[in-house]
């Protein structure tokens, strides 16, 4: 029954989702260019808001997990493992006291309402992993802008998409790029769990009832003498937590 459930439910969702990307592409335009940077955030953060409410559609439950007083008055580096599309909308909308902003491939910069519209300007930077030299200036430049405006990154240093929840290797220039130019910035390891599911049928049947659980742990203090141990320290901390979340 659930099987059968899931087309027309399928269907329905991405009928209101794509709704919401083109809707709120106006908005952020007229936001964007009439009003300023405020208003431009507070329709993105509605936009994601919304797009969680499309999940709940297919019986989607979000369980988002914050520590106690994580400073707003601090930029941050949000480190995430990498399970699908739909880790971006619970960031940004959890998140969205810290001025989150990404680190993303160049593809994803146009052809997608509302998305494409944001990453181009909304603070985020989008990089040609094809050219990692060059990736490695605009993310250093990146972070330096984020740095001055006490904004946040975040960043999937696994690189791609794990289609089986299992973490993989970090990629460790980006990381170290980050904590250069955000030297005073605290580290926040982030932790998704089950969202992978969403493409074992490669995005249609969207299957129901999925429990994605999201944690982000106590905030770290960059260790700049030992950088790469510092990545290390993270990258099998997080991969415990992602283990600890596949098992339930």
């Amino acid at each position: 029954m659930k099987s059968l459930l899931a087309y027309p439910l399928s269907v329905i969702y991405y009928f209101t989702f794509g709704s919401c990307l083109i809707i709120f592409h106006g908005f952020q335009w007229i936001c964007y260019y009439g009003i300023g940077y405020k208003a431009h955030k507070i329709s993105v953060d509605l936009l994601n808001f919304f797009i969680l409410r499309c999940l709940n559609l297919l019986g989607t439950q979000i369980n988002f997990k914050l520590p106690k007083n994580l400073p707003q008055n601090r930029s941050l580096i949000l480190v995430c493992n990498h399970q699908s599309t739909y880790d971006i909308p619970p960031i940004i909308w959890y998140l969205r006291k810290f001025h989150p902003k990404f680190i993303s491939k160049k593809e994803l910069g146009s052809g997608i309402p509302s998305v494409s519209f944001n990453l181009r300007h909304g603070g985020s930077v989008m990089i040609d992993r094809k050219k990692p030299k060059l990736a490695l200036g605009q993310i250093q430049k990146f972070g330096e802008r984020l740095h001055r405006k006490n904004q946040s990154a975040v960043i999937f240093p696994e690189g791609t998409r794990s289609k089986d929840g299992k973490t993989k290797k970090f990629q460790r220039s980006g990381l170290v790029c980050l904590f250069k130019s955000m030297p005073d910035a605290l580290v926040v390891p982030i932790s998704i769990g089950n969202s992978w599911k969403f493409g074992t049928h490669k995005y249609f049947p969207m299957p129901l009832g999925v429990k994605i659980q999201i944690t982000a742990h106590e905030p770290l203090i960059i260790d700049h003498k030992q950088p790469q141990e510092f990545v290390e320290h993270l990258e099998k901390f997080i991969q415990r937590e992602v283990e600890k979340k596949q098992k339930k």
